[in-house]
């Protein structure tokens, strides 16, 4: 049984952002339950030198519009990145999961052997639609999504796995 580019990538996204917001809520929530600002949170970081919570969450809503909208032939709209709440951050992560329902599987045919350029550390790097998702989409969209995860439980969020693996089928 093969798996499609769509399957990969549209539809596995969308549940990786459900989940995301849902976590996203319960900080929202714990924030506001704690009487705490919400620019504490979004402002927060693992290590000094990591991005803060709001940027994990853009990038990982940067990379699966990006890909979705790349590997079928377009480019994605520039969105600014100025979120400074929970609720706003919610809503750009429901925008991206509004824009990855718009696609349809047909638009994905023939995406595995398609070629995406894109900068890889200073340099343009042509990828084919497979190798793009494989080794730099789906590994973003993972590392900033449980990183986004980890900045919210290691300040006090109730957060569990099952938070982050959502409703299984």
């Amino acid at each position: 049984m093969t798996i499609s580019m769509y399957t990969a990538s549209a539809q596995a996204f969308e549940r990786v952002l459900s989940n995301l917001a849902n976590v996203l809520r319960k900080g929202a929530d714990h924030a506001a339950s704690h009487k705490i600002d919400d620019k504490v949170f979004l402002d927060a970081r693992l290590y000094p030198d990591m991005f803060p919570l709001a940027a994990q969450v853009r990038i990982v809503t940067d990379f699966s519009r990006g890909f979705c909208a790349r590997i079928t032939g377009n480019e994605p709209e520039k969105w600014e990145d100025n979120e400074t709440t929970f609720a706003e951050l919610i809503a750009r992560v429901d925008r991206t999961i509004e824009f990855l329902q718009t696609l349809k599987p047909e638009q994905f045919e023939g995406a595995e052997t398609r070629q995406i350029t894109r900068p890889y550390r200073g340099q343009p790097k042509v990828f084919t639609g497979t190798n793009y998702l494989r080794q730099l989409v789906v590994p973003n969209v993972y590392f900033h999504t449980v990183t986004a995860y980890a900045i919210l439980r290691h300040n006090g969020v109730e957060l569990g796995k099952a938070d982050y693996l959502g409703e299984l089928d």
